[in-house]
């Protein structure tokens, strides 16, 4: 049985694909930032269904959203096929920002207005679909965060609004100043790490049908090539799923994740664009309970309580 193209990401929130692509890594291969090639990913995940796209300011150096819009400058239709999702609120050592003189996260008021109108111009939209702060920040300030996310979403210039790398309690500190709810919370979350699943993330997330994302979705690639104790037994539990199910190693983690009550959302990173035609087959793989179970606990090292 396959699973629904689309989800709801929360009640009174966005309809976005069940799969998210992230261009966090757009810009690996300078060869990529040509339009063309650019387009040539676009396409290919639109023709997989894969219509949410997910960005940040400071991806590939602060250049990968205006990578990704000067694709759709080229073909600007593509823009009402799609959503975009983008990030602000960390500050990184950067040529393109010699003022940071240091790593550090900055949530004023001025900072996410002039951010936000920054990612508007790179990826040449006029709206953001989902706005995150990007991760939490020890000075945030909830106000002074919500008067500025008040005036982005009134101007149309932001339609939804999330978070990333936030707990339960510091999304719950921002969302009682809001006055529309809080979509997602796009978290690390893969087999090798299981925090979310306990410490109350994903619990929330269910608590108000929230769908959040998964970033780092194969942990960075350790899960197929990884050489620690936990690689290695996932890895194992994973080829032996893999001749059950006739599926790739990639499928079966991403299938893992989408088996989960809150409706994960798996934010694929690959740059092949054969490997995102077949990420798409995850969708159609349904874990048996106890397989699910087993990757759980090749990863713990036991079996749950």
């Amino acid at each position: 049985m396959s699973l629904p193209l689309r989800v709801k990401m929360a009640p009174g929130g966005p309809e976005v694909s069940r799969l998210a692509y992230g261009a966090w890594r757009l810009l690996n291969d300078e060869q990529d930032a040509d339009a063309q090639r650019v387009l040539a990913l676009i396409q290919t995940c639109l023709d997989q269904g894969i219509t949410t796209f997910d960005h940040a300011d400071i991806y590939g150096g602060y250049r990968c959203e205006a990578a990704f819009g000067a694709a759709l400058r080229a073909s600007p239709g593509l823009r009402q096929r799609m959503e975009l999702v983008s990030k602000c609120g960390i500050m990184l050592v950067d040529p393109a920002r010699p003022q940071n003189r240091i790593k550090h996260y900055d949530y004023s008021r001025q900072h996410i207005i002039a951010s936000v109108e920054n990612s508007l111009r790179n990826l040449a939209t006029d709206y953001l679909d989902v706005l995150l702060l990007h991760r939490p920040s020890p000075l945030l300030d909830p106000d002074e965060v919500a008067e500025a996310l008040r005036q982005l979403v009134s101007q149309g210039k932001v339609r939804y609004l999330g978070v990333s790398n936030f707990t339960p309690a510091q999304l719950d500190a921002l969302a009682s100043r809001l006055d529309q709810p809080l979509v997602t919370n796009q978290v690390e979350l893969h087999p090798l790490r299981l925090e979310p699943f306990l410490d109350g993330t994903l619990d929330q997330c269910l608590q108000h049908r929230i769908s959040p994302m998964a970033w780092s979705p194969l942990a960075g690639g350790r899960l197929l090539k990884g050489e620690g104790g936990a690689e290695s037994r996932v890895r194992a539990v994973l080829s032996e799923l893999a001749r059950k199910y006739g599926a790739e190693l990639d499928q079966l983690v991403y299938a893992w994740l989408l088996r989960h009550p809150s409706r994960i959302i798996p934010v694929l990173g690959t740059q092949r664009l054969e490997r995102i035609t077949s990420v798409a087959g995850a969708l159609s793989l349904e874990l048996d309970i106890q397989d699910w179970f087993a990757v759980w606990s090749a990863s713990s090292g036991a079996p749950v309580p």
